[in-house]
């Protein structure tokens, strides 16, 4: 009974600390954050003692952001840029989130600030690739993801901007430049990789050494990754010219519940790009009867015949009812 009483307790207060984060237009889906076990209050509690030290607010807003509470990151990000304006990891870290929920101008302004005050940092250069790769602006994103890539600091992260150079140079059109890409992977990254699976496997795909049909396996349930995976997919589809399969795959990203992932966030704006699905065609009317073949010359055209006379039957007069 008491066991029962506490938890009637605590898991309200859970759900209230879930607080809502994104909703899609086009579904109207509602996503909410997750319920902080314990990190986001400790350092709240230390900055109670210390309000204006950036370096707690830092780790604050990035620990909310593991929690998923994306909008309450960005006001943390946003109370330590208005103590040090010329921060560039905060202006990283609030562009990134800004993108976790879909602002994306705002993102871009942070991003490219945060790129003036430091050209050096990786994450600056990756994350402005994937804004500008999300509004369309492929020939930017390959500058930036190429600059990435030089600077990135270990195997998993030369995955993922190798990957995001690839797709921006076949979408900007630049598919030699994309299969160039592919030779900075080193030959043993599959036994060097040991967070970027997902991307290792789209990887894999574009050199021509995986299958489209098993980039996406039974084994893959986790939303992030399914999200991940299948967004890779569709535009490996698209860049072959089959829409049909690149819209299929876009749809199950969207649809694989890993919301924060920026392949679900790229397939929301390729399905955007689309439109609306097309609609199927209509059935074509039936084919009316063919029309009677004239009888040959001198046959007898029975359809015009006038019928048979049947013979006439005696009429039967009934018998008297007896008494």
């Amino acid at each position: 009974m008491r066991t029962a009483v506490i938890l009637s307790l605590i898991i309200p207060a859970q759900l209230a600390a879930q607080t809502p984060q994104y909703r899609s237009p086009a579904t109207g889906a509602a996503y909410v954050s997750l319920a902080d076990t314990g990190p986001v209050a400790r350092l709240q509690s230390q900055l109670a003692a210390s309000p204006r030290d950036t370096r707690l607010l830092t780790q604050l807003g990035v620990a909310q952001s593991q929690a998923r509470q994306y909008r309450e990151a960005i006001a943390t990000f946003t109370r330590g840029l208005a103590i040090d304006p010329n921060d560039a990891i905060l202006y990283r870290y609030r562009g990134h989130r800004f993108i976790s929920v879909r602002q994306f101008d705002s993102a871009l302004a942070d991003l490219e600030r945060g790129n003036r005050l430091d050209t050096t940092n990786y994450d600056i250069w990756y994350h402005l690739g994937v804004v500008r790769y999300l509004r369309g602006d492929f020939a930017g994103a390959s500058s930036a993801f190429a600059r990435a890539q030089a600077l990135a600091p270990n195997d998993d992260e030369l995955a993922g901007s190798t990957d995001w150079l690839w797709m921006s140079l076949r979408r900007a059109g630049r598919a030699d430049e994309a299969q160039a890409a592919l030779g900075r992977l080193r030959p043993d990254m599959h036994a060097r990789i040991r967070t970027a699976t997902s991307y290792l496997k789209r990887l894999d795909l574009y050199r021509g050494a995986g299958a489209p049909d098993g980039l996406v396996g039974p084994a893959d349930t986790d939303g992030i990754q399914v999200a991940t995976l299948s967004y890779g997919l569709g535009n490996w589809y698209l860049v072959r010219g089959d829409t049909a399969a690149a819209r299929r795959a876009f749809q199950r990203a969207v649809e694989s519940g890993g919301w924060p992932a920026f392949g679900f966030i790229a397939a929301e704006q390729e399905l955007r790009r689309f439109g609306p699905p097309p609609r199927p065609a209509a059935p074509a009317p039936a084919a009316a009867p063919a029309a009677a073949a004239a009888p040959a010359r001198g046959a007898v055209d029975t359809s015009k015949a006038a019928p048979r006379r049947r013979p006439a039957r005696a009429v039967r007069r009934p018998a008297a009812v007896r008494p």
